[in-house]
């Protein structure tokens, strides 16, 4: 942004304090104010209301309603809570560490590869990368069309063509859970092979050399010297990936929509649920803020785990 020179003016043979216009001003409170709109009217205002409905026993098909903990009372005593609870459990719980895995098995191939000066790591880190840029409807539906249980569904056609059989991927309840999961570490690999393979870059080469002339094998240097020197990057990979997973809601919708029954139904999913199907505002903004709470610990987790790894570079 351009700034007027300085400028003196005299008068009567006296000099005025030069001026200065600056635009804005100096400090950087009128650039924030943007922001702290934005993140008012779009982050704390709707976290407020949603706070404050789940403290009433509202509808959505009407207006009037009343302050009670009736909302929070029917959902904790509701069996089928605990019951989503455990699929979002398992949900979560399969896909971060396969989705940890799977990354860590990528970045640690790309590495190895750049370090023979190997032909292709950068057609590898661009695929991995795919299934983070395409969003999380588009996923399920892609998903939901591989597990298709007619004759045109990719995945039982190749396994009727090898003799297994077909699977009924989406409507069966055990079969189901496992299928979302699947899909959704396929999604979430990308990140956790971006962030290990950015750990695996801050690696003392020195090391890893020292090692292998003392003759440490692949093995032992893998356990030994590579793990330890990333688990910083690696545990905050894993709280991120539980904060991701946790708060999965598009992807599943468009997959299975929770089905069948409810064998699919994960928090954020059942919120929605709740809300749109059920048109019980006050239940689903109860369970809202319960998911609140739990994304509340996950991200102190990860500023704990930030802090402690800034201390000790």
């Amino acid at each position: 942004m351009p700034i007027i020179q300085n400028k003196t003016i005299g008068i009567g043979g006296s000099t005025k304090k030069s001026i200065s216009l600056r635009g804005l001003g100096k400090g950087p409170v009128p650039w924030l104010i943007p922001l702290a709109l934005v993140l008012i009217l779009m982050f704390l205002y709707p976290t407020f209301e949603v706070i404050r409905l789940s403290f009433t026993n509202a509808k959505i098909t009407g207006s009037n309603y009343s302050y009670t903990l009736d909302s929070f009372k029917a959902m904790f005593s509701d069996g089928a809570f605990y019951i989503m609870l455990r699929v979002t459990a398992v949900f979560v719980l399969f896909s971060v560490v396969f989705q940890t895995l799977v990354g860590f098995v990528i970045a640690l191939s790309v590495d190895k590869g750049e370090k023979l000066k190997m032909k292709g790591t950068v057609f590898v880190r661009t695929v991995a990368l795919m299934s983070w840029a395409i969003p999380g409807v588009v996923i399920g539906i892609i998903w939901r069309m591989m597990y298709d249980e007619s004759p045109s569904g990719v995945l039982n056609y190749m396994l009727e063509t090898i003799g297994v059989g077909r699977i009924a991927f989406l409507t069966n309840p055990v079969i189901a859970i496992i299928s979302v999961t699947i899909a959704n570490i396929w999604r979430g690999t990308a990140q956790s092979m971006i962030l290990l393979y950015a750990g695996l870059k801050t690696v003392q080469q020195e090391t890893l050399e020292a090692a292998e002339v003392d003759g440490a094998s692949a093995w032992q240097r893998l356990i030994k010297i590579i793990i330890p020197s990333i688990l910083p990057v690696a545990m905050i990979n894993i709280t991120l990936n539980t904060i991701y997973t946790v708060n999965t809601f598009d992807m599943v919708m468009s997959l299975t929509g929770g089905g069948p029954g409810r064998s699919t139904e994960v928090l954020a999913l059942s919120s929605y649920t709740q809300i749109f199907q059920m048109l019980n505002l006050g239940r689903g903004a109860a369970v809202a803020v319960f998911l609140l709470g739990v994304n509340a610990v996950m991200a102190s987790i990860y500023f704990y785990m930030i802090r402690n790894n800034e201390e000790g570079v």
